[in-house]
Parts: structure tokens; C-alpha cells; sequence
């Protein structure tokens, strides 16, 4: 089963605003023809790749119709280096099952991964080179090893290129490969374990093939025409036998706005056409009616810390600021400001908001602004703040203004934890969710889908206890025509994951979680939770995690441990008879060598006892937005494993300002996990202190 879930905290956040998205400058780009999506994703011709990137950021959106395929596709440039692309290709020849109970008239439908790396970039003299992998993790229906090279001669975009595999098909040249061990000069048919594994020892075996083509940007604005000379002879197609008039392709592609279309004439004999829209989630944003920050040229501070407005301070705080606060401690030379921001996620817009406001209140003799933030009544991290330094920067009486240079950022000082006396350690607080869930690829229906209200809330009993729940309640769904069950099929494992359709299909409200937790902390850098209760929707257990995450570091660590119990999908508060203890040892570390990314390793025992590792990588674009994928390698076969042979996932993490009007924090996560099964699955725990601490070194805020 695909997953792909959003939550998203207001359901009126998505009605609100339209995130616009910034065309890339001409002066963005070097070559003489911008780059544009192939048939079946990432930057190409029609049907084989070029050695051209797109500007890092770049996201393309993808659909294609050739026929006897569809294209589904996502194309990325993680780095100015690197493009990734997932696809989905619809077989219109082959159903997706021969049991017409199971699938009925369903085509086939199968995933598949590309990459590709930059070797050299272009110069005056020497082309742009690259190397590719097509289709290297799945059922390789088009697994292909490629290098090529682009070189731009004023309008036109040449390229040119080799080919193994899928690409290779026509046999130009004999592999050098081939030349030194006999074991390259074939490519081994179909794929190992039950699909889904990278099959490397196939890599560069088998027949070669030459590939290229030119682009031509022509004096019409938008409009540009390609031709190919391909590598693929079609006789060995999943579609079975193609005929090939032609190994060339031609065809045009007119760019309107952020969308190409595209149409094109293959094999002699097929024509076929294309819609791509483009965006860049570096520069992805939207519209914003805010106050600007509070200009204090003219403003008249209080004249000792008795006559401070502190009525008025805390007003502006909140509507100019985003900040709430907690509570304050002013005295003759130093106001420090403990509270909550809500509104700005950019943290250098938060702190000048802030102190300006601060500077416009409190009197010449406070010399020492700590603006201290918290999560759960626990203080995370103190800017302090120079006032005098910072008010001159404000006012602009310096010759280059550098309003961060004015403040540095620390760990609360025990004097700073003592004077924190929160207005409400207590109480009870509630909230509603929108949450869609969507399953993509299934036997059943191409596309699935559940969407509803989530309802959560609780009680805070004191600064470090409460008592937590949410529930939901499904208002559309189609997932009535999901039939698979695995109930009383045979497995080698234990059935952790894999009865998703009897809890998503179990009655219209459901509760997801009902859980006690408590959180402290210890020192400066450590931080400690433990919780019980109904945790997930699959799990009721006690568990409990530590963690190590000094401020501002590139490192953290982190330890948890669980034993829980399968919940009953019948009855909401029922227990199956399933028990598991699960844990791991994490580390986080954010790579100087790849900026804005992270790299998450945890080792440990999974939910079905399985061990191994789960990894994942995180990488942050400057509007905020968060991709990544994520895999788990154990001591399960792929045979035991199932199809798949292991698990893995992608997920996008988008900030809710870029769909609202107003600055807001926040965030909704769309995971895509192609095929769920029992091994190296994880709980999804409701406390999680990477989250929780996340104030102390910002990566998804």
C-alpha cells in the first residue's frame, strides 16, 4: 500500500493563499536553452536524458501520454549537482493482476527512481558532463546506466551520450566494459529479492548504445524544438514488442508561465504530448499582509523601568512581534521577555521585531534585551541582545546596518531557569486538524483516498505533566473498494503494518491517540520525556527517550525505548494479543559538506523484532520547505520481506505560510511511502524530542 498523509493545523489554510512561485532569472541560467522535463522525467530530450541541471530548488511536476505508457513524475534538484526524479508509469497493455477479483480491469502500474550527478560543468571550451542511473531501484522496467555531455553553441543546445540497459538496446558499440571481464557483455534479465532493491551488480553490464540530440531555441518567445537520435530498440519493452520506424524523435515544447507543454513524434510511428509546471522552492512564496517591524527613529522610551507600559508592551509583542509572552523580568539594566513566537519562522525577523519593540519601551538604563523562548514551560534557547548596539543599527546611525550582529544566541542560565514563573502551568487547551490520506498505486484504484477532521486536546497538569488525545472523524473516503486483506495469510513476520485497511475502514470516528507524558529537562543540554496510553493508531505501550542536543550544534543524540501492544481494530480501547519491545539509539548530524541538509541514523529493534538501521536524509530549501527520503535495512531477507524487499519513503514538509496571507509557523508533511510492509517499521511515537527541542538548533523552523 502507498501512504501519502496531510495534516494540516487550520483547513482554512489551504483556501487562504496561493503560494507563487519566482521564474529563475535569465541570468540564472547559462545555457542557450533553458532545461526541460523528458517523457519520463528529469531534464532530457524525449527519451534520453541530457547532461543539463536545473537551478538548484528546481521542482518539476510531470505527465506525460506516449501511447501504450503514461508518465507520472516528480523531477528535483536537491543540489546544483545532483537531480533526482519518482515516477509512476501506467502499462496500458498489461492489467495489473491476473485475478480479476483482485484488480479487475486495472492497467499495471509500477514505480521508479532516477538520478543523476554532474561530473564536469561546462566551460568555454568543455561541455557539461553527467551520470545517470534510470529506474536503478524497483522492478527496472527501464533500468539504465548512462554518461552524457551538453554543450551550448549560441541558440543550440547539443548532446551527446552512451548508453547501457534499457538505453542500450541497439547494440552501437561493444562496452569497454565487456572488454575486461566477460561477465559485463550481458545484462541479467529482471530484478532480485521481490523488487524495490537497488540491483548494482547489474550496473554498466550488457549491450551499449549511442544517444543525442540538439535543442533549438527559436526567435519565437516560449518556443523551442527537440530531436533525438535514440539508443533503445523497443524489442525487449514491458509493453511488450514496440515497433521502431525510426530511432529519431522529434517534437516541440512551448513554455508559458511556470508550465510547459509539450508534443512529439517517436519511433516513426507515435505521437504523443505532455504538460510539466515548474517551480523553485528556494524562491516559492506567498503574498503577505503584514505590519512592517516598529520603526523607533522618533520613539520616546519609558523613563526608568517603573513607568514601562507593560499593557502596551505585550499588545505590540503579540500583533507586531508574533510573540507571546510567558513573563517578564525587568530591572534597571537588563528586561528579559520569556514567551512563545507564532508567526515568523525566519528567526532574524523574529528577533528585530522583537527588539525594536523592546527598545521602544524600556528605558536607556536597560543596556541587555534576553528575548527567551520555550517549549512546554521549558526553555530552549536566550538571544541576548545588546541594546544599545542594536538601537543603533535599528535607526540606521552606523554606516552598514547588520542588525544580527547586535546579538548572540545561548542556553538559559540558571538564574534565567529560577526567575521563569509561567502565568499557567495548568489547564486545558483543544484544537482541530484537517488530515487527507491517500493511497496511490493500489490493485483496486490507481488513487484512494480519506479525508476528515482530527480533533485534538488535553489537560496540563503542572509544567511538566499532561494528558493528551486526538480523534477523528472521516467526512469522504473511497476506500470502501480497497478489498485486500492479509488476515489469514501465511508470513515470516509478524502482522505490524500490513492490516491498514482494517483500521482506516473501522467506522467513521476513530480514536487515533489518548496518552500521559511527561518532559523535563536536565542541565543545559539534556532533555528526557516518558509517555504511556494508546500512542498511534496501530499501538498502545509505555516508552521513554532521552536526548543530547547542545544549542546550535551540528550534532544531537538521542535514545528511546517502547514496549507496546497491537491495538484492536474492532474495538478502540481492545488489545490484540501482540507485544513488542522497540527501540533505538539516534544521531542527528547536520553535514558542513551539504548545506541545509540533515542525516538521521537509528539503530535499534523495529516493531516486528526485527534489528537494523533506518535511515534518513532531510534536505531544506530558503522558503522553508523540507524533502526527504528515508530506508530501513534489517536482518529480514527480501524473500521474508515481501514486495518491496525493503522499506522506504520520500516525504515533503511544507511551512503553512506559504498558503496563507498572514506570516504563520507551523508546517503540514505529505510522506509517499510506495509500499508498506511488516519489516523495519517504526512507531510512530507522539513525543518525539528532536521535534520538541527543535528551538535549539533550527532545521525545519
Amino acid at each position: 500500500m502507498t501512504a501519502l498523509n496531510l495534516r494540516l493545523a487550520v483547513a482554512t489554510a489551504l483556501m487562504s493563499g496561493v503560494a507563487v512561485a519566482d521564474e529563475v532569472p535569465a541570468a540564472d541560467n547559462p545555457y542557450s536553452v533553458s532545461p526541460s522535463q523528458m517523457v519520463q522525467g528529469g531534464v532530457g530530450l524525449w527519451q534520453t536524458p541530457t547532461a543539463r541541471m536545473m537551478p538548484e530548488g528546481s521542482l518539476s511536476l510531470n505527465y506525460t501520454d506516449n501511447q501504450e505508457y503514461r508518465f507520472w513524475s516528480v523531477s528535483l534538484q536537491l543540489f546544483p549537482w545532483m537531480e533526482a526524479t519518482a515516477r509512476y508509469t501506467d502499462t496500458r497493455t498489461r492489467l495489473y493482476s491476473n485475478v480479476d477479483s483482485f484488480s479487475g480491469d486495472q492497467t499495471l502500474k509500477d514505480k521508479g527512481l532516477d538520478v543523476k550527478f554532474r561530473l564536469w560543468e561546462e566551460s568555454y571550451y568543455l561541455p557539461d558532463i553527467s551520470l545517470g542511473f534510470r529506474d536503478f531501484g524497483g522492478t527496472g522496467f527501464f533500468d539504465s546506466e548512462f554518461v552524457n555531455m551538453s554543450k551550448s553553441v549560441g541558440p543550440f543546445d547539443f548532446h551527446a551520450g552512451v548508453g547501457w540497459g534499457y538505453m542500450g538496446t541497439h547494440d552501437d558499440v561493444t562496452s569497454p566494459f565487456c572488454k575486461l571481464r566477460d561477465s559485463y557483455c550481458e545484462r541479467p534479465t529482471g530484478f532480485s529479492g521481490r523488487g524495490g532493491k537497488v540491483d548494482y551488480q547489474n550496473f554498466f553490464k550488457g549491450p551499449m548504445a549511442f544517444f543525442g540530440g540538439v535543442e533549438y531555441r527559436t526567435p519565437i518567445d516560449g518556443l523551442t524544438l527537440k530531436a533525438e537520435y535514440e539508443g533503445n530498440n523497443y524489442v525487449d519493452d514491458r509493453a511488450g514488442a514496440l515497433q521502431q520506424d525510426s530511432r529519431w524523435n522529434v517534437g516541440a515544447l512551448y513554455r508559458w508561465k511556470g508550465f510547459d507543454f509539450t508534443l512529439n513524434y517517436q519511433r516513426g510511428n507515435t505521437v504523443g504530448f505532455g504538460v510539466s509546471y515548474r517551480l523553485n522552492m528556494h524562491t516559492v512564496k506567498q503574498q503577505k499582509i503584514v505590519r512592517p517591524p516598529m520603526d523607533i527613529t522618533d520613539k520616546e522610551p519609558a523613563a526608568d523601568v517603573e513607568s514601562v507600559n507593560k499593557q502596551r508592551l505585550v499588545s505590540n509583542l503579540v500583533t507586531n512581534g508574533g510573540f507571546v509572552p510567558n513573563d517578564m523580568d525587568i530591572d534597571e539594566t537588563s528586561a528579559t521577555i520569556y514567551g512563545v513566537q507564532t508567526s515568523y519562522r525566519d528567526n532574524e525577523e523574529a528577533i528585530e521585531r522583537v527588539g525594536r519593540i523592546l527598545a521602544s519601551e524600556m528605558p536607556e538604563s536597560v543596556k541587555e534585551y534576553h528575548i527567551v523562548e520555550h517549549t512546554g514551560n521549558h526553555l530552549m534557547v536566550d538571544t541576548v541582545v545588546d541594546a544599545d548596539e542594536f538601537k543603533q543599527h535599528a535607526k540606521y546611525e552606523v554606516p552598514e546596518t547588520d542588525l544580527p550582529s547586535t546579538y548572540y544566541r545561548t542556553s538559559p542560565d540558571a538564574e534565567t531557569r529560577d526567575n521563569f514563573t509561567p502565568k499557567t502551568e495548568s489547564g486545558m487547551f483543544y484544537g482541530a486538524e484537517f488530515f487527507w490520506t491517500q493511497s496511490i498505486g493500489n490493485p483496486e484504484a490507481f488513487y484512494m483516498y480519506q479525508a476528515g477532521l482530527m480533533f485534538t486536546g488535553g489537560y496540563q497538569f503542572n509544567r511538566n505533566f499532561g494528558v493528551y488525545g486526538t480523534v477523528s472523524a472521516t467526512l469522504l473516503e473511497n476506500f470502501d473498494k480497497f478489498n485486500f486483506k492479509v488476515d489469514n495469510e501465511e508470513s515470516a513476520l509478524p502482522r505490524v503494518r500490513t492490516q491498514t485497511r482494517e483500521y482506516v475502514t473501522n467506522g467513521v470516528m476513530s480514536m487515533n491517540s489518548l496518552y500521559g507524558n511527561w518532559f523535563d529537562t536536565y542541565g543545559d543540554d539534556w532533555y528526557y520525556a516518558g509517555y504511556a496510553g494508546y500512542l498511534e493508531t496501530m499501538y498502545a505501550g509505555v516508552g521513554a527517550e532521552v536526548m543530547y542536543r547542545p544549542l546550535d550544534s551540528r550534532w544531537a543524540f538521542g535514545i528511546d525505548a517502547n514496549f507496546v501492544q497491537q491495538r484492536d481494530f474492532e474495538n478502540e480501547f481492545g488489545l490484540l494479543d501482540y507485544k513488542a519491545f522497540t527501540g533505538f539509539a539516534s544521531v542527528y548530524w547536520q553535514p558542513e559538506i551539504l548545506p541545509d541538509a540533515r542525516i538521521r541514523l537509528s539503530a535499534g529493534q523495529f516493531l516486528a523484532r526485527d534489528k537494523g538501521v533506518n535511515i534518513e536524509f532531510a534536505k531544506r530549501f530558503d522558503s522553508g520547505i523540507v524533502v526527504g527520503a528515508f530506508a530501513s535495512f534489517t536482518n529480514v531477507s527480501a524473500e521474508e520481506y515481501g514486495e518491496g524487499s525493503f522499506t522506504k519513503g520520500f516525504f515533503i514538509s511544507v511551512p503553512f505560510d506559504l498558503f496563507v496571507l498572514k506570516p504563520a509557523t507551523g508546517r503540514g508533511t505529505f510522506p509517499w511511502i510506495p509500499i508498506a510492509r511488516d519489516g523495519g517499521q517504526m512507531l510512530n511515537r507522539p513525543v518525539n524530542l528532536i521535534s520538541t527541542t527543535e528551538k535549539r538548533s533550527p532545521f525545519f523552523d
